[in-house]
């Protein structure tokens, strides 16, 4: 559900702005419906990881389905753009709840020669989520309107419940400090950051209010990010973040490709989903379709990927993944003009879905293999917390980008009056432009996965571990 209400959120953003704010030209405002889910959702992982160690994974993730599944009530009943975006934070606090809880269970519950096999599981439903996200929210906008894509959560919200309820198993707790001071210090940081580079292009780079410039709260978010990990060396009791989990090599490389691959499928959906639908005119259902591919490769490859990560190398798999990733968005960039016939964009759209197949659970798997029972929590937290980290940075960085190719290939665009760029069709004359301006967007999130490339050559086949070996390590701790 946490998953398909990313997916189902870009599909309907160009309906959201028609209907919320349908006066200007600027996305920068719709783009915080999702920044401010992903914000939200970032700033507690670490904590929430926490929590679920301390009072049990099932309890907070009832809590957190239970509160993410109240806010989905909320941002449909939404009568503005700011009370929507006030209620995507709550949605986000019900998801920071549930994640990390997911991985923990998975990790406590499998020992590493069988994981590959669960997180593959576990990885295939974000493919499940690349189908039914768009597929429902195109079929829900275009049948009965935005707010039916919070609406819909609600019986799933529900029926999650008492399923879980039922079915998820009850695990031993452990006790723990919270450091609050790091949490504190966390969300600071990453609210400071984040609110710059959304907002910069609105203030032009420049003052925001009195002395207080974007760059100047942008450096401020950077110094006091700086502090936080200055804090958590210093913490003698039980740092929000345990540094010694960074020792181990695959744990760090996984941490810094998931959140290149939060960046990349959080930040390549808005460039697109506006191409299709002003550009070449396709309705939201219509616009889903295209992304067909993508789900059902993932969703039947990420098993297959799974059972065989349990016996090679991360690297086979997550080498050619990420690649398949950052070339199918350089093929969509090539393929996004007005010329293109629309059956060809499902090639790049089934190329990302066996890439995603090589990434979501290799990259699961390879951080938690090494963990402890009693580090699931906080090992998870913190994979939850980069990869959302990444995701907050794409949205933001990419509404920045965004705007500023549009400026560049239509110069004016934001300031003409009548928000042409809030529903139907663009004329011809400005289509053009308009769809060079995403095609160069997009290939932001591809450089940014070849970062990722670059990082998993450095994974090390990690040690095998048997059962008996495993189960010994889990009755210390």
């Amino acid at each position: 559900m946490i998953l398909v209400d990313t997916t189902i959120v870009s599909v309907a953003n160009p309906a959201i702005k028609a209907a919320l704010d349908p006066d200007t030209n600027n996305l920068d405002n719709v783009v915080w419906v999702t920044s401010a889910y992903l914000l939200a959702y970032a700033v507690p992982l670490l904590i929430t990881g926490r929590l679920g160690d301390r009072f049990g994974p099932k309890n907070i993730y009832l809590i957190g389905l239970a509160v993410f599944t109240l806010a989905s009530l909320a941002c449909g009943l939404s009568p503005t753009l700011g009370a929507l975006i006030a209620f995507r934070a709550v949605q986000g606090l019900g998801a920071a709840l549930m994640t990390p809880q997911t991985m923990a269970v998975i990790t406590r519950t499998f020992p590493p020669t069988q994981r590959g096999a669960a997180m593959g599981l576990w990885g295939a439903t974000s493919g499940v989520a690349m189908l039914v996200g768009p597929l429902a929210g195109g079929l829900l906008v275009d049948g009965l309107g935005w707010e039916w894509i919070f609406f819909i959560n609600i019986p799933v919200g529900i029926v999650g419940f008492v399923l879980a309820w039922i079915l998820v198993p009850k695990l031993e707790t452990h006790p723990h400090k919270f450091d609050l001071v790091g949490v504190v210090l966390s969300a600071v940081a990453l609210f400071l950051i984040v609110f710059g580079l959304q907002e910069g292009e609105t203030y032009d780079w420049g003052v925001i209010w009195g002395p207080i410039t974007v760059w100047g709260v942008i450096l401020t978010g950077v110094i006091v990010l700086g502090l936080f990990i200055w804090q958590q060396f210093r913490t003698k009791s039980e740092p929000l973040v345990p540094m010694e989990l960074f020792r181990d090599r695959n744990f760090s490389v996984a941490n810094i490709g998931i959140s290149t691959v939060g960046f990349t499928v959080t930040s390549m959906s808005l460039p697109l989903m506006f191409f299709i639908q002003l550009a070449r005119g396709l309705t939201p259902t219509e616009s889903a379709l295209l992304l067909v591919p993508m789900a059902i490769a993932a969703g039947v490859l990420s098993p297959l990927a799974g059972r065989w990560l349990d016996h090679t190398d991360p690297r086979v798999l997550l080498v050619p993944g990420l690649l398949l990733v950052a070339g199918s968005l350089v093929l969509y960039s090539a393929l996004m003009n007005l010329d293109t016939p629309i059956w060809m964009f499902l090639i790049p759209s089934f190329l990302m879905g066996v890439g995603n197949a090589g990434m979501w659970g290799p990259l699961a798997t390879t951080a938690t293999r090494n963990l402890s029972p009693r580090q699931a929590g906080a090992g998870a937290g913190i994979y939850n917390t980069t990869r959302t980290i990444g995701s907050v940075l794409g949205s933001a960085a990419i509404a920045v980008f965004m705007q500023a190719r549009i400026e560049a290939n239509l110069p004016g665009a934001s300031d003409a009056a009548g928000g042409s760029f809030a529903g139907g069709q663009l004329p011809a004359a400005v289509a053009e432009p308009f769809s060079t301006a995403m095609a160069q967007t997009i290939l932001l999130p591809a450089v940014v996965m070849l970062v990722g490339v670059v990082a998993v050559l450095f994974l090390r086949r990690p040690k095998p571990v048997s059962p008996d070996q495993w189960q010994a390590a889990s009755l210390a701790d």
